[in-house]
């Protein structure tokens, strides 16, 4: 009988700059990259790569096994829903370089970047982005298409709603709630928990006003 030969091919939803890594990544790994989905015919994984698009961000075919590698929380959230009736089978990639615990609970489509470190018992729900060098330690929960950003620091048995971005090099204390579709600014320092919707900046963190954050616009 001859030996069964697990499938490699990969599928990436999105052909910007973050599939960039995600592909490398992927490859490193032994994937074989069949393509990538995108609505640019001119995206960045064409012209740096050279691998095939094969179609529109929501013509994604269940064939082969699929990462959405959308950097955008919004366009993900978008991507998932389209993609969820489907039924499409999600790969979870992590990079050579990361470390994940053994004990870490780990869901499909997930990525785990270069030098990114996932704790004991922690938690990521589908579709996350665990990026270069962030940290999430000890018991941590992270709901689904929640994005740590590089260089971001979760402190043990934080736990993060779903649509939340932790921005670059942050830092939340342990113990810390962060609700649904939060924003955590760059370099905030988070001690005290964040309501939904909210966004927060600074040191330590203070939420914005929305009238302050149309200004910004």
């Amino acid at each position: 009988m001859a030996e069964h030969t697990p499938d490699r091919r990969l599928v990436l939803i999105g052909g910007g700059g973050h599939a960039l890594v995600v592909a490398e990544a992927a490859q490193n790994l032994g994937w074989q990259i069949a393509g990538f989905y995108d609505d640019d015919p001119a995206s960045t994984l064409a012209s740096r790569t050279g691998l095939p698009r094969l179609g529109g961000l929501r013509e994604a075919a269940g064939e082969v096994r699929i990462v959405i590698a959308v950097g955008g929380l919004e366009l993900r959230r978008t991507v998932i829903d389209a993609l969820r009736e489907q039924r499409l089978i999600a790969a979870t990639v992590c990079a050579p370089g990361s470390h994940v615990a053994p004990s870490a609970s780990i869901a499909g489509g997930v990525f785990i970047g270069p030098g990114a470190i996932v704790h004991s018992h922690a938690s990521i729900a589908a579709h996350g982005i665990i990026n270069s060098g962030a940290i999430v330690e000890h018991e941590c929960m992270l709901a689904e298409n929640v994005h740590i950003a590089p260089g971001a620091a979760l402190g043990g048995r934080v736990t993060v709603g779903a649509d939340t971005l932790i921005g670059l090099g942050s830092r939340t204390l342990p113990g810390i709630r962060i609700g649904h579709g939060c924003t955590i600014g760059s370099g905030a320092v988070v001690i005290r928990d964040v309501p939904d919707g909210a966004t927060v900046v600074g040191v330590p963190a203070r939420e914005k006003l929305k009238a302050q954050i149309s200004k910004l616009k």
